[in-house]
């Protein structure tokens, strides 16, 4: 059996829609932005910079340039 819905619980539904939709904005925009920094990366090792280079420049290790190479 559905409870009855009220005001409030309809305010919540659409509340929950709302930062739904906005999750999955963001999610989009996070894989644009990951294929954009990956781009500028593989960029970078072609005009020589090697992954240790740029992992100094972004302060992380080299091995999460690695990471970010191979998502």
């Amino acid at each position: 059996m559905t409870p009855t819905r009220t005001e409030a619980s309809n305010e919540k539904f659409r509340h929950l829609k709302e930062v739904r939709a906005q999750a999955l904005e963001h999610h989009v925009m996070a894989q644009r932005l990951h294929a954009e920094r990956k781009d500028i990366v593989k960029d970078l090792i072609a005009d020589g910079f090697s992954q240790a280079d740029i992992a100094r420049e972004l302060g992380v290790t080299r091995q999460a340039v690695q990471k970010m190479l191979s998502l």
